[in-house]
């Protein structure tokens, strides 16, 4: 029999449990309730020691098995997934690179002391002055994702008196992820080159000689829970590698084969989610084999995983408002893929929602959620989780199954939020963005501050 209670740590942070003494949760050794009447809900939590962790293990990883093939491997953390100052410090901390895709991403970096040569900065509209900025402070590569860019990319580097390394951002052809919004290599859509124009485009990025080309990148999607994606994509990207060599006079440097590695978010997808050990030897055993069949020299490797570091480090905490039964028809309760015969339906709705949380309106996103301030013998029901918004698409969570008794003033917690939610967070319904607290070893500290309905009217410009 399931038990409701229970907390699922191959979606919750290592250190998510039931407190003995009132089984409420504990996240980095603080109840919920604690972290709750201190910062207020809702609030985003991250785990530091979990962050740090998966951040590490990845990296040692990736290093491990392309060392064992005979090259090396940089890991850039992809701050789309979630960035604040603080967090770019813990990346860097634990050996990774930075990856950015806008001057604000940037900023951020070089506030948190990140050295200009451990950061990426992509974006398919790079500004002139955020490519002036980027070449004047040393960025270590742009990453080429358009003709027009290498002139423009070439100008500002001769105007500093410096040779900009530069990827060449390659649509591989191959598309892999969840949804559809999510695969970002196939032909139609706004990202990259096609890979029939590599050797031609690489060829006049080499013509400046303000420019470096650093080598081909390719990003194939999100959510990817296998290899076989991976496999296909770099063996084609590799096909272009020994003409590229011919053409440019030396074999390219490094192939970046992006991030996109999936995880959990609930418990039916956890038996599927990757092992990072075991894709780690799959990438670099068919990069190595690739090479060989190709006779292509080996190429340094780069990928740049976001969600995959700081995805299940994040915990978001809500405080229940109204609940609401719904009777379900027959087809309704026939059609829950969860099959769990049901003929109602608890509405549960808390203090945020689509504001904290854009990814299930956006993707049709799943999430888990858990009674966070106490346990419950109650017999379960099943619930949606919606947020206060005026939207009938305010869906935290889809479906799930809670104790019956959850009721106002109850505390919700939501799994695997850390990446996509504080970044996609908006002030609909002029809602306040949450803070996002850090916890370990039963401390808390706040990484990024909240905001106040006073400081979002105080943006209105008023002629009165």
């Amino acid at each position: 029999m399931t038990d409701f209670n229970a907390i699922d740590q191959r979606v919750f942070p290592p250190t998510a449990r039931r407190g003995r003494d009132c089984g409420q949760l504990k996240l980095g050794e603080i109840r919920a309730t604690e972290l709750a009447e201190q910062f207020g809900t809702p609030l985003y939590v991250v785990d530091e020691g979990a962050a740090r962790g998966k951040a590490r293990a990845i990296r040692e990883a990736l290093q491990r098995e392309f060392a064992r093939v005979g090259t090396e491997a940089t890991v850039y953390y992809a701050g789309k997934a979630f960035l604040c100052v603080e967090v770019a410090r813990w990346m860097v901390e634990e050996g990774l690179n930075i990856d950015v895709a806008s001057g604000g991403e940037l900023a951020v970096a070089l506030t948190a002391g990140v050295a200009p040569s451990q950061i990426g900065f992509h974006g398919n509209n790079k500004s002139d002055a955020e490519i002036a900025r980027a070449v004047a402070v040393g960025v270590g590569t742009l990453i080429v994702d358009s003709e027009q860019e290498i002139a423009r990319i070439a100008a500002a580097a001769s105007a500093a008196g410096v040779r900009q390394r530069v990827r060449l951002r390659i649509n591989s052809g191959v598309h892999a992820g969840a949804h559809d919004f999510l695969a970002t290599a196939h032909e139609d859509q706004k990202f990259g080159l096609p890979l029939a124009r590599a050797v031609e485009i690489a060829s006049s990025i080499a013509a400046h000689e303000s420019l470096d080309f650093a080598g081909l990148h390719c990003h194939i999607g999100s959510q990817i829970f296998s290899s076989e994606a991976f496999r296909e994509s770099a063996r084609r990207l590799l096909g272009v590698y020994a003409e590229l060599a011919e053409v440019l006079g030396a074999p390219v440097p490094e192939l970046n084969l992006g991030g996109g590695f999936g995880i959990a978010y609930t418990a039916a997808q956890a038996d599927s989610a990757p092992d990072i050990a075991v894709l780690a030897a799959q990438l670099a055993d068919i990069v190595a084999m690739t090479c060989g069949e190709l006779g292509v020299v080996l190429p340094k490797l780069a990928f740049e995983p976001g969600r995959s570091v700081i995805g299940q480090a994040g915990v978001t905490l809500y405080s229940v408002g109204t609940t609401k039964p719904v009777q379900l028809s027959g087809s309704d309760a026939a059609g829950d893929p969860l099959d769990l015969g049901y003929d109602s339906r608890l509405y549960i709705s808390v203090d945020g929602g689509m504001s904290d949380n854009a990814r299930p309106a956006l993707y049709g996103a799943d999430y888990h959620a858990v009674l966070a301030n106490r346990a419950s013998e109650a017999a379960p029901a099943l619930v949606r989780v919606v947020g206060k918004h005026c939207e009938s698409g305010d869906i935290v969570v889809q479906r799930e199954q809670l104790p019956g008794d959850v009721a106002p003033g109850d505390l919700l917690a939501v799994a695997a939020t850390g990446a996509y939610c504080w970044s996609l967070s908006s002030n609909y319904n002029y809602v306040p963005r949450p803070p996002v607290v850090a916890v370990r070893d039963g401390e808390a500290r706040m990484i990024v501050r909240g905001e106040t309905e006073d400081e979002l009217v105080a943006k209105s410009v008023s002629f009165a």
